[in-house]
């Protein structure tokens, strides 16, 4: 009986001392890699892997993504190619709520599972879903917009892309506010997309300015890319500065620039450092046979030139992102 326990024992402390050293390599694959919130995610993302490290896991980040975030079909190529090279998980923020359905749900199939942030996806495959509440981001835009228009007068909304479901969420609960809320203030133009670029954006802010601008007196726009080509679009125009109120999504080194030098009256922030780090973090927990939450909401804020400095929004409008991507 001794020996039989004894054998149980060692067989235990080997199975232990295997899962210690296996080392799970772990694909974070962003919608793009040029605008600052995918560096923060990919901060979060290093920090999760070193604070892994730290306490004996072995984990290997490979952070790859389309250099556009309007390259559906090079995003679905990554994802397709990580799992022929047999990665142990998947850290996706789709491109496409539709597009990525298919090559996500191939990879779960083949023992690849994925844990998808920022970005919604039409599909029950992934392990949990790590997000903003994007449609409340909306609300908060459309509630802070409506405020700083006294309840009346006009105002554009421009969107990002078709199949973002981030941003289609936000657009839809900035209607839905203003809409319910504030029936005074009409709606100019709610169709115009932005495109995945702040050129795209700025070329489309300029037609909506050259048409609109005589009578616009607010703006949302609903992402990094699209409110940065609106700001220089505004300024162009001689309506900085408040002559147009000026609500965007995000937070940047620009879009900071311009919420301090007065031309946007507030951002509606998300969190993507968090986002980076809880999917890497929740990612692990699966590979470890952990159960995790379906859906974790990162949280949602709204920044003013009064509340730029304060603690709590230290790390998500100055994300350290030197500390991480060295």
């Amino acid at each position: 009986m001794k020996k039989l326990l004894r054998l149980f024992a060692l067989v235990a402390v080997a199975a232990s001392l295997a899962s210690a050293a296996e080392t799970y390599k772990i694909a974070v694959i962003p919608k793009g890699t040029t605008h600052e919130f995918w560096k923060s995610i990919h901060a979060g993302a290093k920090k999760a892997e070193l604070e892994l490290k730290a306490e004996g896991v072995n984990v290997q980040i490979i952070w790859k993504g389309p250099l556009k975030e309007d390259d559906r079909e090079q995003q679905i190529q990554v994802v397709e190619n990580f799992v022929g090279q047999r990665v142990s998980g998947i850290v996706l923020a789709p491109l496409d709520k539709r597009g990525l359905v298919a090559p996500v749900e191939s990879a779960v199939r083949g023992k690849v599972p994925v844990v998808v942030i920022d970005s919604g996806l039409e599909s029950k495959a992934p392990s949990s879903y790590i997000a903003t509440d994007n449609r409340e981001g909306g609300r908060i835009a459309a509630r802070e917009l409506g405020k700083l228009l006294g309840g009346k007068g006009n105002a554009i909304m421009l969107r990002l892309q078709v199949g973002s479901a981030s941003t289609e969420a936000r657009e839809e609960g900035f209607l839905e506010v203003m809409k319910k809320n504030f029936p005074s203030i009409k709606l100019l133009s709610t169709d115009q997309h932005a495109g995945a670029t702040r050129d795209t954006a700025k070329a489309v802010s300029e037609n909506l300015l050259n048409r609109f601008g005589k009578q616009v007196n607010g703006i949302f726009c609903v992402n990094e890319s699209s409110a940065a080509g609106m700001l220089l679009a505004l300024r162009d125009a001689g309506l900085a500065k408040g002559k147009v109120k000026f609500v965007g999504f995000d937070s940047g080194e620009t879009l900071n620039a311009g919420l301090m030098a007065g031309d946007i009256q507030g951002l509606v922030v998300q969190n993507p450092m968090r986002m980076g780090y809880l999917g890497v973090k929740t990612m692990v927990a699966v590979l470890q046979g952990k159960k995790v939450e379906p859906v974790i909401d990162t949280g949602v804020g709204f920044v003013t030139k009064a509340n730029i400095d304060s603690p709590e929004m230290a790390e998500i409008v100055h994300p350290p992102l030197d500390k991480y991507l060295k």
